[in-house]
Protein backbone atom coordinates (compact mmCIF):
# COMPACT_ATOMS: atom_id res chain seq x y z
CA UNK A 1 0.00 0.00 0.00
CA UNK A 2 2.84 2.33 0.86
CA UNK A 3 4.44 1.66 -2.55
CA UNK A 4 1.11 2.34 -4.27
CA UNK A 5 0.81 5.64 -2.45
CA UNK A 6 4.30 6.63 -3.54
CA UNK A 7 3.46 5.80 -7.17
CA UNK A 8 0.24 7.83 -7.04
CA UNK A 9 2.17 10.74 -5.57
CA UNK A 10 4.75 10.53 -8.37
CA UNK A 11 1.99 10.35 -10.99
CA UNK A 12 0.32 13.42 -9.50
CA UNK A 13 3.62 15.29 -9.43
CA UNK A 14 4.30 14.28 -13.02
CA UNK A 15 0.81 15.43 -14.10
CA UNK A 16 1.29 18.79 -12.39
CA UNK A 17 4.68 19.16 -14.08
CA UNK A 18 3.18 18.39 -17.50
CA UNK A 19 0.38 20.93 -16.96
CA UNK A 20 2.92 23.52 -15.85
CA UNK A 21 5.14 22.75 -18.85
CA UNK A 22 2.16 23.06 -21.22
CA UNK A 23 1.40 26.49 -19.75
CA UNK A 24 5.02 27.54 -20.18
CA UNK A 25 4.99 26.33 -23.80
CA UNK A 26 1.82 28.33 -24.52
CA UNK A 27 3.39 31.42 -22.98
CA UNK A 28 6.56 30.79 -25.01
CA UNK A 29 4.50 30.63 -28.23
CA UNK A 30 2.88 33.97 -27.40
CA UNK A 31 6.27 35.53 -26.68
CA UNK A 32 7.71 34.13 -29.93
CA UNK A 33 4.76 35.65 -31.82
CA UNK A 34 5.39 39.03 -30.19
CA UNK A 35 9.09 38.81 -31.04
CA UNK A 36 8.21 37.94 -34.66
CA UNK A 37 5.95 41.01 -34.88
CA UNK A 38 8.65 43.31 -33.52
CA UNK A 39 11.27 41.65 -35.72
CA UNK A 40 9.07 42.19 -38.78
CA UNK A 41 8.49 45.81 -37.76
CA UNK A 42 12.23 46.30 -37.30
CA UNK A 43 12.85 44.83 -40.75
CA UNK A 44 10.35 47.24 -42.29
CA UNK A 45 11.09 50.48 -40.48
CA UNK A 46 13.99 49.95 -38.08
CA UNK A 47 17.00 52.16 -38.78
CA UNK A 48 18.85 54.79 -36.77
CA UNK A 49 18.43 57.37 -39.56
CA UNK A 50 14.70 56.75 -40.04
CA UNK A 51 15.19 55.95 -43.75
CA UNK A 52 13.40 52.61 -43.55
CA UNK A 53 10.39 54.14 -41.82
CA UNK A 54 10.25 56.99 -44.33
CA UNK A 55 10.38 54.61 -47.29
CA UNK A 56 7.73 52.38 -45.72
CA UNK A 57 5.34 55.30 -45.17
CA UNK A 58 6.02 56.61 -48.67
CA UNK A 59 5.18 53.21 -50.13
CA UNK A 60 1.85 53.21 -48.27
CA UNK A 61 1.09 56.73 -49.52
CA UNK A 62 2.01 55.65 -53.06
CA UNK A 63 -0.39 52.68 -52.88
CA UNK A 64 -3.19 55.00 -51.76
CA UNK A 65 -2.34 57.44 -54.54
CA UNK A 66 -2.38 54.67 -57.17
CA UNK A 67 -5.73 53.43 -55.87
CA UNK A 68 -7.24 56.91 -56.22
CA UNK A 69 -5.55 57.52 -59.57
CA UNK A 70 -6.90 54.24 -60.97
CA UNK A 71 -10.44 55.32 -60.11
CA UNK A 72 -9.87 58.51 -62.14
CA UNK A 73 -8.01 56.63 -64.87
CA UNK A 74 -10.97 54.29 -65.37
CA UNK A 75 -13.12 57.34 -66.11
CA UNK A 76 -10.54 58.87 -68.45
CA UNK A 77 -9.33 55.78 -70.32
CA UNK A 78 -10.13 52.26 -69.11
CA UNK A 79 -7.26 50.81 -71.15
CA UNK A 80 -4.68 51.66 -68.48
CA UNK A 81 -4.14 50.72 -64.83
CA UNK A 82 -1.34 51.86 -62.52
CA UNK A 83 0.58 49.52 -60.21
CA UNK A 84 3.60 49.83 -57.94
CA UNK A 85 6.82 48.69 -59.57
CA UNK A 86 9.77 46.89 -58.01
CA UNK A 87 11.49 50.08 -56.81
CA UNK A 88 10.48 52.01 -53.70
CA UNK A 89 8.57 54.71 -55.61
CA UNK A 90 8.39 53.12 -59.05
CA UNK A 91 5.13 53.19 -61.02
CA UNK A 92 4.26 50.79 -63.83
CA UNK A 93 1.35 50.93 -66.30
CA UNK A 94 -0.75 47.86 -67.10
CA UNK A 95 -1.93 48.10 -70.73
CA UNK A 96 -5.05 46.01 -71.41
CA UNK A 97 -4.66 46.51 -75.17
CA UNK A 98 -1.31 44.71 -74.96
CA UNK A 99 -2.56 41.64 -73.04
CA UNK A 100 -2.06 43.40 -69.68
CA UNK A 101 1.59 44.02 -70.43
CA UNK A 102 3.45 45.94 -67.72
CA UNK A 103 4.99 49.09 -69.21
CA UNK A 104 7.44 51.55 -67.60
CA UNK A 105 6.24 55.15 -67.54
CA UNK A 106 9.11 56.31 -69.77
CA UNK A 107 7.73 54.01 -72.49
CA UNK A 108 4.46 55.96 -72.77
CA UNK A 109 3.59 58.28 -75.64
CA UNK A 110 2.93 61.97 -75.06
CA UNK A 111 -0.83 61.48 -74.93
CA UNK A 112 -0.56 58.46 -72.65
CA UNK A 113 1.78 60.35 -70.33
CA UNK A 114 -0.69 63.23 -70.19
CA UNK A 115 -3.60 60.92 -69.29
CA UNK A 116 -1.61 59.08 -66.61
CA UNK A 117 -0.27 62.36 -65.17
CA UNK A 118 -3.77 63.81 -65.11
CA UNK A 119 -5.10 60.75 -63.27
CA UNK A 120 -2.25 60.98 -60.73
CA UNK A 121 -2.91 64.71 -60.24
CA UNK A 122 -6.60 64.05 -59.64
CA UNK A 123 -5.78 61.19 -57.28
CA UNK A 124 -3.35 63.40 -55.36
CA UNK A 125 -5.91 66.20 -55.18
CA UNK A 126 -8.39 63.74 -53.70
CA UNK A 127 -5.87 62.81 -50.99
CA UNK A 128 -5.10 66.46 -50.21
CA UNK A 129 -8.70 67.65 -50.25
CA UNK A 130 -9.55 66.21 -46.82
CA UNK A 131 -12.90 64.89 -48.08
CA UNK A 132 -13.67 68.18 -49.83
CA UNK A 133 -15.00 67.72 -53.36
CA UNK A 134 -12.78 69.34 -56.00
CA UNK A 135 -14.72 70.24 -59.14
CA UNK A 136 -12.35 72.67 -60.87
CA UNK A 137 -9.15 71.93 -62.76
CA UNK A 138 -6.84 74.46 -64.42
CA UNK A 139 -4.00 73.47 -66.74
CA UNK A 140 -1.36 75.92 -67.89
CA UNK A 141 0.15 74.86 -71.22
CA UNK A 142 1.77 71.43 -71.56
CA UNK A 143 0.07 70.79 -74.90
CA UNK A 144 2.55 72.32 -77.31
CA UNK A 145 4.86 69.28 -77.33
CA UNK A 146 2.10 66.74 -78.08
CA UNK A 147 1.63 65.28 -81.55
CA UNK A 148 -1.86 65.27 -83.12
CA UNK A 149 -2.77 61.80 -81.82
CA UNK A 150 -1.52 62.54 -78.30
CA UNK A 151 -3.29 65.89 -78.29
CA UNK A 152 -6.54 64.22 -79.31
CA UNK A 153 -6.21 61.73 -76.43
CA UNK A 154 -5.53 64.57 -73.99
CA UNK A 155 -8.52 66.58 -75.19
CA UNK A 156 -10.77 63.52 -75.01
CA UNK A 157 -9.62 62.95 -71.43
CA UNK A 158 -10.42 66.56 -70.52
CA UNK A 159 -13.79 66.32 -72.28
CA UNK A 160 -14.50 63.24 -70.18
CA UNK A 161 -13.78 65.24 -67.02
CA UNK A 162 -16.06 68.02 -68.21
CA UNK A 163 -18.81 65.47 -68.89
CA UNK A 164 -18.47 64.33 -65.26
CA UNK A 165 -19.43 67.83 -64.13
CA UNK A 166 -15.95 69.21 -63.50
CA UNK A 167 -14.98 72.69 -64.65
CA UNK A 168 -11.83 72.50 -66.77
CA UNK A 169 -9.83 75.63 -67.52
CA UNK A 170 -6.98 75.61 -70.05
CA UNK A 171 -4.30 78.15 -70.88
CA UNK A 172 -2.82 77.39 -74.28
CA UNK A 173 -1.53 78.76 -77.58
CA UNK A 174 -2.41 75.60 -79.54
CA UNK A 175 -4.97 76.38 -82.26
CA UNK A 176 -6.54 72.91 -82.13
CA UNK A 177 -7.40 73.46 -78.47
CA UNK A 178 -8.90 76.87 -79.19
CA UNK A 179 -11.18 75.28 -81.78
CA UNK A 180 -12.40 72.61 -79.34
CA UNK A 181 -13.27 75.00 -76.49
CA UNK A 182 -16.66 76.70 -76.88
CA UNK A 183 -16.28 79.14 -73.96
CA UNK A 184 -13.01 81.02 -73.97
CA UNK A 185 -11.26 84.29 -73.35
CA UNK A 186 -8.74 85.26 -76.00
CA UNK A 187 -5.75 87.47 -75.18
CA UNK A 188 -4.60 89.51 -78.18
CA UNK A 189 -1.71 91.90 -78.56
CA UNK A 190 -2.49 95.53 -79.14
CA UNK A 191 -0.50 98.12 -81.01
CA UNK A 192 0.45 99.72 -77.71
CA UNK A 193 3.55 98.05 -76.14
CA UNK A 194 2.85 96.11 -72.95
CA UNK A 195 -0.91 96.19 -73.43
CA UNK A 196 -3.15 93.28 -74.46
CA UNK A 197 -6.80 93.07 -75.47
CA UNK A 198 -9.19 90.53 -73.94
CA UNK A 199 -12.05 89.14 -75.98
CA UNK A 200 -14.73 86.69 -74.93
CA UNK A 201 -18.02 86.18 -73.13
CA UNK A 202 -18.25 88.04 -69.84
CA UNK A 203 -15.24 90.29 -70.49
CA UNK A 204 -15.99 93.75 -69.11
CA UNK A 205 -12.59 95.37 -69.57
CA UNK A 206 -11.06 94.77 -72.96
CA UNK A 207 -7.62 96.19 -72.13
CA UNK A 208 -5.01 94.97 -69.67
Amino acid sequence: MEQKGELQKELKTDEEARIKRAGIEDELKKLKHQVAVWDRLNTLVGSSSGDKYRRYVQSLVLLTLLKNANVELTKLHSRYRLVKGGGDMEIKVIDSDLADQERPTDNLSGGETFIVSLALALGLAQMASNNVRIDSLFLDEGFGTLDDDSLEKALNALSSLNAQGKTVGLISHVDQIKERIPSKIVVKRSAQPGVSRLEGAGVKHSWS
